[in-house]
C-alpha cells in the first residue's frame, strides 16, 4: 500500500457503506424470470449437444461434452432446476447410445456423467447452505475480501506525519488473518490504532479477521484507549471460536505533542526510531493474548515521537521462524530498518516484508509511521 499522508475520496465511512451495498447487490436472489432463463439456456445447450453428437458423425463431438452443460448448471442453477437439467442431459445421453451403440459409447463415459452430476449437486448445496444468489459466491468472497482492506485504510494524516502499510498472507492465499483498524479521535488530534493477528491461516482466519476488524474498529474512538484491548478480550471470549485467541497492538499517538502510549496483547514488541540518534530500539510490553482468559492486564508503554522519528508496528508472521529464537527475527528486521534510514520511510513497509519474509508461512502485515 502507499503512503497514507495523501488525500482519499469519500473517506472510509463512505467507502464502507458502498461495500457493503456491492456485498448486499451479490447476496440479492435473482429473479424467477432469470432463473428460467438461464435454465432453458443450458437446456438448448444440451439439446445442441445431443444434435451434435447424434448426427454430427463420429467425433464431431465426444459424449462427455454433455458434461459441459452439468458443471455450468452447478454453478448457476438452484436444485429443482439441476435436477431438470440432468433429465434433459441424461436423455440426450441415451439417444446418443441409442443412436451408436455402445461400442461407440463407452460405459465409462455414463460413469463421468454420473460423477460430474454428484459434484454439480454438492455446489449447489454449498451455495444454498450459505444462502448466497445463483453464481456469486466466489464474487461475494471477493467483495468481503476487499472489504476487509479497505477498513485498514488509514484516515488522512495531518501535515509532517506520514504511514505506510503492508500486508500479505501466507502462500499468496487471497485471504489472511492479519488485520488493522484505525481513527482519528479529538478533532483530528489524535490517532488511535489496533493491529491484530488472528489465530489461524487463509478463509477460516480471514473471515474471523473481518468479523472482528468490524466489531475493533467500532470500539476504536467509542471506549476509552485504556480499556480498548479489555473491551476486545471480552467480545472474543463472548464468540466462543474453536480457535478464537489473537494477538493485538494498541496505541494511541498525539498528533500535536508526539506522545504516545502503546499495550499489547501477546503481540511482538514495536520498534522506535530515534532520528536524533539514528537507532532504533524496542519498546517492551507484556500481556496475554485476547481471547483466552477474562479480567486480564495488559502491558503499557509510553513515549514520545519527536521529528525525524518513527514507529515499526509487526505481526509475527514476519519474525517467526520454526527451530529459531524470535529474538533471532526481530534482530534480522531491525537490521533490514536500519537500511530504510538513507532513503527514507516511504514504500518501507513493503521493502521490509521482501527482505525479511518474502515466503513465509504466515501472514505477515507492517505499519510505518514517522513524523518528518
Amino acid at each position: 500500500m502507499t503512503d497514507q499522508g495523501s488525500g482519499q475520496r469519500g473517506g472510509p465511512v463512505a467507502r464502507l457503506r458502498a461495500a457493503r451495498r456491492r456485498v448486499a447487490l451479490l447476496a440479492a436472489p435473482e429473479s424467477p424470470r432469470a432463473k428460467g432463463l438461464t435454465l432453458g439456456a443450458l437446456v438448448l445447450l444440451t439439446g445442441a449437444v445431443a444434435l451434435i453428437t447424434t448426427s454430427g458423425g463420429i467425433g464431431a463431438a465426444p459424449p462427455l461434452t454433455l458434461a459441459v452443460p452439468v458443471m455450468l448448471g452447478g454453478f448457476l442453477l438452484e436444485r429443482p432446476a439441476l435436477r431438470v437439467l440432468l433429465g434433459v442431459v441424461a436423455a440426450a445421453f441415451v439417444a446418443e447410445v441409442v443412436d451408436k451403440g455402445w461400442t461407440t459409447v463407452r460405459p465409462g463415459s455414463a460413469v463421468v456423467l454420473v460423477i460430474v452430476g454428484a459434484i454439480a449437486v454438492e455446489l449447489v448445496r454449498d451455495r444454498e447452505r450459505l444462502g448466497l444468489s445463483l453464481g456469486r459466491g466466489e464474487s461475494m468472497l471477493l467483495e468481503l475480501r476487499d472489504q476487509l482492506g479497505r477498513q485498514g485504510e488509514l484516515p488522512q494524516l495531518p501535515a509532517g506525519w506520514s504511514a505506510d502499510i503492508a500486508q500479505r498472507s501466507a502462500g499468496g492465499s487471497t485471504f489472511g488473518g492479519d488485520f488493522m483498524v484505525s481513527t482519528l479521535t479529538d478533532h483530528g488530534k489524535r490517532l488511535e490504532l489496533a493491529l491484530v493477528d488472528v489465530s489461524g491461516k487463509g478463509l477460516d482466519a480471514g473471515t474471523r479477521a473481518l468479523l472482528l476488524s468490524g466489531a475493533l474498529g467500532g470500539l476504536l474512538g467509542a471506549v476509552a484507549p485504556e480499556r480498548f484491548l479489555s473491551a476486545a478480550n471480552e467480545y472474543l471470549l463472548r464468540q466462543e471460536w474453536d480457535e478464537g485467541f489473537a494477538t493485538a497492538l494498541h496505541i494511541t499517538i498525539d498528533l500535536e505533542s508526539g506522545h504516545y502510549r502503546l499495550t499489547s496483547a501477546g503481540h511482538p514488541p514495536a520498534a522506535h526510531y530515534a532520528g536524533g540518534s539514528g537507532r532504533w530500539g524496542m519498546v517492551d510490553q507484556d500481556g496475554m493474548a485476547l481471547g483466552l482468559v477474562p479480567d486480564v492486564q495488559f502491558g503499557v508503554s509510553e513515549g514520545h515521537l519527536a521529528s525525524f522519528d518513527a514507529l515499526l508496528l509487526y505481526t509475527d508472521g514476519l519474525v517467526e521462524v520454526p527451530g529459531r529464537d524470535l529474538s533471532d527475527g526481530i534482530d534480522r528486521l531491525l537490521g533490514a530498518a536500519e537500511g530504510l534510514i538513507p532513503r527514507g520511510f516511504a514504500g518501507g513497509a513493503t521493502l521490509l516484508i521482501d527482505t525479511v519474509a518474502p515466503e513465509a508461512s504466515d501472514d505477515r502485515a507492517v505499519v510505518l509511521i514517522w513524523r518528518s
